[in-house]
């Protein structure tokens, strides 16, 4: 089974992403907006007296604006401190297995959210791959735990997994269950996950459709000598 191709993420507007942005610019993008937002607040609060009622709901609204900006600067924290593990050790991580195992330890969150999780992996190959092994279970929990969080109540999660000649690649599909947000945990997870697989070598790509979100990682599979098949 080949890769699948997906297109990149088309709209601008469609949870105030950009296509092409590194995760970076990404969560820049997003910070600029509700300091934006607090900037007002504040000036509208010196403009002319207000009830203490009034002045109560602009105290309301900064104090939001501000939980935004720290969940926001608390993703650009993380994917700062990659960095930090640029000299770590790669271990060879089966990705099967890890995909299984993240599912397993997600499967209270599905059933709560009431969303069903399909898992596809046609033949019995292993896809081996090279990545820090704690870094690469955490990141795949990140990106399933928050994808299971935006979707639909009562849909379905569609994980399938494949190989090409010289990669191995992933794809996570769900039907979007409310408007996404960069402030909200969910979506700022996506970036930090891309950020952490994109640091491993990875491609990611995302797909945003009305209904649909598909995120398709691919990664380089290692050699029967322990070598790298396609290096990025």
């Amino acid at each position: 089974m080949t890769s699948p191709v997906v297109k990149p993420l088309q709209s601008a507007t469609a949870g105030g992403l950009i296509a092409g942005r590194s995760p970076l610019a990404q969560l820049l993008h997003a910070l600029s907006q509700p300091l934006t937002g607090l900037q007002c607040s504040m000036e509208v609060a010196l403009a002319t007296p207000r009830t203490p009622g009034q002045y109560e709901r602009i105290l309301e609204v900064g104090l939001e604006l501000t939980e935004r900006i720290r969940a926001v600067v608390g993703a650009m924290q993380e994917v700062m401190d990659l960095e930090e593990e640029k000299n770590e050790q790669l271990d060879a991580t089966e990705l099967k297995t890890l995909l299984r195992d993240t599912l397993d330890d997600l499967a209270p969150v599905a059933e709560v959210k009431t969303v069903r999780v399909a898992f596809g992996c046609p033949g019995d190959g292993r896809l081996v791959v090279k990545a820090r092994r704690r870094r690469m279970a955490s990141t795949v929990f990140r990106l399933l735990e928050s994808a299971l969080s935006l979707a639909a109540r009562g849909s379905v999660l569609l994980i399938e997994m494949g190989g090409a000649p010289t990669e191995a690649w992933f794809r996570v599909r769900w039907q979007i269950g409310r408007s996404a947000s960069l402030f909200k945990q969910p979506e700022l997870g996506l970036i930090v996950a891309q950020a952490a697989l994109e640091h491993t070598g990875a491609v990611w790509e995302r797909e945003r459709t009305e209904e649909l979100e598909t995120v398709t990682v691919r990664l380089p599979i290692i050699s029967d000598d322990g070598g790298i098949l396609n290096p990025p």
